[in-house]
């Protein structure tokens, strides 16, 4: 694996030019994936840039983002790959005169192959960020087959022999930590968790994606957003929320952030009607 960022300033300064800020931390973390050849596991709650991290990662470097979505049932069919039965079928059907053994030969080659991510992946000579995103989500049966990838991505496909990465993909997986992942995954992995950024790196943020909003707007947005996460809601604001809030304000055209233009749009940071109830109650927004 040939590494593509020189130190950690490096990582610094080109995420940002896709509008992602790391701190010294993240961009550390970044840097030894990198470096290292390992996988980087980021956990920490929804909604603080740890599936944005690989798309800036990937941005950032140029190249492509291969993502699997991990869900409660993925399987290997759905994460490594499957066999394409209905072409197989026609082939077979097609080829009845001949022997059984012309046909396995045939109906289990490359053309029959449906790729999925993991495979997809490993099988890329060009640069690539693999992306497992919540994989907290998926069964724990799953991480066995991750084990066999993230330690020598390779994947074995018994009709087709070994397939070895020529190129490793810089990897990410994501976790919400629903759920312990098991210690011989984590084993294989550097470990970065990221929480919500203080008010003064959320600003900006804010001022980077949303350019156009006043700074004293962008300050009292910041500010009831850092109220709103130290309340107890079912589903305190993400960082992506904070900036829509932003171009909410600017859509609509306010030029201050009053309380009538705040209970007039917490549904653009609030999703739950009991929390949109309690912060109009501990804000006294009447």
């Amino acid at each position: 694996m040939v590494p593509v960022f020189t130190d950690v300033d490096d990582v610094v300064a080109r995420l940002a030019t896709t509008g992602y800020l790391a701190d010294k931390a993240t961009a550390t973390a970044v840097f030894l994936a990198d470096r290292l050849g390992k996988p980087l596991l980021v956990e920490g709650p929804a909604g603080v840039g740890k599936t944005e991290l690989a798309r800036a990662v990937a941005q950032a470097t140029g190249a492509e983002l291969v993502r699997l979505q991990c869900y409660e049932g993925v399987d290997e069919a759905r994460a490594l790959y499957e066999w394409n039965h209905a072409k197989q079928i026609l082939r077979i059907q097609a080829d009845q005169g001949s022997g059984w053994d012309a046909t396995r030969h045939d109906v289990f080659s490359e053309e029959f192959l449906l790729p999925r991510p993991l495979l997809t992946a490993i099988r890329r000579s060009d640069p690539t960020v693999l992306l497992i995103d919540e994989t907290d989500k998926a069964d724990v049966e799953i991480e066995g087959l991750l084990l066999e990838v993230l330690s020598d991505f390779a994947v074995t496909v018994p009709e087709l022999g070994t397939v070895t990465a020529t190129r490793r993909p810089f990897t990410v997986l994501t976790s919400n930590a629903t759920r312990e992942l098991t210690e011989a995954l984590k084993r294989r992995c550097l470990f970065l968790h990221l929480d919500f950024p203080d008010a003064a790196l959320e600003r900006r943020i804010l001022a980077s994606r949303v350019p156009e909003l006043p700074d004293a707007m962008a300050e009292q947005i910041v500010r009831i957003v850092q109220v709103l996460r130290d309340m107890q809601l079912q589903k305190v604001p993400s960082v992506a929320e904070t900036i829509d809030w932003g171009r909410t304000l600017l859509a609509l055209g306010a030029d201050s952030v009053d309380d009538a233009v705040v209970k007039s749009t917490l549904g653009v940071v609030l999703k739950h009607r009991s929390d949109t109830e309690r912060a109009v109650a501990e804000l006294r927004l009447g």
